[in-house]
């Protein structure tokens, strides 16, 4: 009695000899080509060199066309090797150029909350910087100030002022005086008094 799960692994390791036999007969005959053509050959020439992945074996193929000898190589590639040690310190760098000195060629304000920036550069000579300040968050309304000093008088308070002036006088009655002639010193004193009496009330 037959059982199905025993014959399908013979068919495939039947399948994969007979390509093993395939490519081995094909080398025999390659390897026969090149012994029975050994006399006329006059030259050899590598064609290529292809690197194949770490762990698969070399391959060699050769072919002679007009006398020429002719080789295809499969290299593989090494495994990857342990890290190396570390390697030591690098010698010291040349000194670097001297500059003059730095120069502060902007300073701008940027908004509030921005970053601030600066960008250097040099021309050989000198360090060039340009800077880039965010400005503050306005602030919180302050209290009110102390009451100022009184403010110099206005050109409109002062003619106020000066055309009501002539008001202070009006308690001064006038003199109605009947003058002697020739004027006697009676006369005399009361026009003294009344001026007197106007000045005082002028006063201020």
């Amino acid at each position: 009695m037959r059982t199905p799960s025993s014959s399908a692994p013979k068919r495939r390791d039947n399948s994969a000899q007979g390509n093993a036999l395939g490519k081995e007969s094909k080398r025999i005959q390659a390897l026969k080509d090149l012994i029975d053509n050994i006399g006329s050959i006059t030259s050899a020439q590598v064609d290529a060199v292809t690197t194949l992945p770490a762990g698969d074996a070399a391959t060699v193929d050769a072919s002679i066309t007009g006398g020429v000898l002719h080789f295809s190589f499969g290299i593989p590639q090494g495994q990857m090797g342990d890290p190396g040690p570390t390697g030591g310190n690098g010698n010291d760098g040349a000194p670097g150029q001297p500059f003059a000195q730095a120069v502060v060629d902007n300073v701008n304000t940027v908004s509030p909350g921005q970053d601030a920036t600066v960008d250097v550069s040099f021309d050989g000579t000198n360090v060039h910087f340009s800077f880039g300040i965010p400005c503050g968050n306005d602030g919180s309304q302050g209290n009110d100030g102390a009451q100022g000093p009184p403010g110099e008088v206005t050109l409109d308070q002062l003619a106020n002022v000066i055309n009501g002036s002539s008001a202070n006088s009006n308690s001064v009655g006038t003199l109605g005086l009947g003058v002697n002639d020739p004027p006697s010193g009676a006369d005399l004193q009361q026009v003294v008094n009344k001026l007197d009496e106007l000045i005082l009330v002028l006063r201020r």
